[in-house]
């Protein structure tokens, strides 16, 4: 997963959909007859040319840019038995405190909007070709643009569980099993096409004032507990360096005053499996947290990977690399080259037709990254 000689790129997933992409998910979103022919055709385009730019921007290990999703979370639906209707949205806490700004933050279109459905009968793999497709679109446009090393996304259980309300289940610990036997085979899918898999967690640092922002830290730090071990047993059989975990607080530029510091969760967060662990580090709420990582480092097992976010998606400001080397220097003195990888705080397509950051100054960002990261100096420890 990593460069003996150099800081390797990479970035959380998802990247900017073309207008021809969006409309193709979202006429499948609303029911309307979709030509699978011409849908499959649009998102291999897609797939091409965000690698293709990823490639062009110094990125080492790319993704498929989660094209063919209408969300990192929702998606599931169309993999999976159980799920259907909408539910009632969860407002995180930070945005309730400031109503001025959340109302702006509506009227503005800076909010996504797109079904959400609740679990409402029993979870089973219901059909994985979607996946398969996305996987031979990423390894044929890799091929094609000489990209070395693919990563693919996939929910985590717990972040499952935080968009999509249990109904049907007796418990949220009974809904978590399910999920977790349920998604195991989406992993296995991807580790055994040869990919890396990247599990999204956004629970565990979301869902505090999401999910969980009624309850008191305790009872949450014993929640996401129970989210890594349901993940942890969806991973049983697949090696833990074929695997990393992006956390996060919620991509989307707002107060963020509510959000769980990661020293509170960081010990939680380091039960998982993952050996990659990827994690906001360039935002305004978060930049400073790379002091936690220097305070903890004895608690940080040796064999993860820290992949710090380097670049914030969530304004079109382009990091100077003078600034993400800075960044990765940090991190590199702490622990190690050998263990650091140069990412994105988190997606920049996060929601199919939602994004902050213009199409271009993405890969603008990204190729910045790049440039930063070759400036890093690489000793081993």
């Amino acid at each position: 997963m990593t460069h003996p000689n150099r800081i390797l790129t990479t970035h959380v997933g998802s990247l900017p959909r073309s207008q021809p992409v969006v409309d193709q998910i979202f006429a499948r979103e609303q029911g309307e007859a979709v030509d699978e022919a011409t849908f499959d055709a649009v998102m291999a385009g897609a797939i091409d040319a965000c690698v293709a730019r990823q490639v062009e921007a110094g990125v080492d290990i790319v993704s498929d840019g989660e094209m063919s999703k209408i969300s990192y979370a929702t998606y599931i639906k169309d993999r999976y038995t159980g799920f259907d209707g909408d539910s009632p949205r969860r407002t995180p806490s930070d945005l309730t405190d400031y109503p001025g700004f959340m109302k702006r933050l509506s009227s503005s279109g800076g909010t996504p909007n797109y079904r959400r459905p609740c679990c409402v009968g029993p979870i089973a793999v219901k059909t994985l070709a979607p996946l398969h497709k996305d996987i031979a679109h990423l390894k044929a446009a890799a091929a094609r643009h000489g990209a070395k090393q693919m990563f693919m996304n996939s929910a985590s259980p717990g972040v499952v569980a935080l968009f999509q309300p249990n109904q049907h289940y007796a418990s949220d610990d009974a809904y978590l099993e399910a999920l977790a036997h349920a998604l195991r085979h989406e992993y296995h899918a991807i580790v055994d096409a040869g990919l890396i898999l990247q599990i999204d967690s956004p629970d565990l640092g979301l869902g505090r004032h999401m999910m969980y922002k009624d309850l008191d830290e305790a009872a949450y730090l014993k929640r996401i507990e129970q989210h890594v071990e349901a993940l942890n047993f969806a991973l049983v059989a697949i090696p833990a360096a074929r695997v990393r975990m992006h956390v996060c607080w919620g991509n989307y530029e707002g107060p963020h005053h509510k959000d769980v510091p990661l020293a509170t969760i960081l010990p939680t967060v380091l039960k998982a499996k993952p050996q990659g662990l990827l994690f906001e580090t360039a935002n305004p709420r978060h930049g400073h947290e790379w002091a936690t990582i220097r305070d903890m480092r004895a608690q940080i097992p040796q064999d993860k990977v820290l992949i710090p976010g380097v670049l914030d998606t969530t304004t079109n400001f382009i990091e100077h690399p003078e600034l993400v080397a800075q960044r990765l220097q940090r991190f590199v003195d702490i622990v190690g080259a050998d263990r650091v990888i140069a990412g994105s705080d988190c997606g920049f397509g996060t929601f199919a037709g939602f994004g902050a950051v213009d199409d271009d100054i993405v890969y603008a960002k990204l190729a910045s990254m790049a440039a930063g990261a070759a400036q890093v100096t690489t000793p081993k420890r």
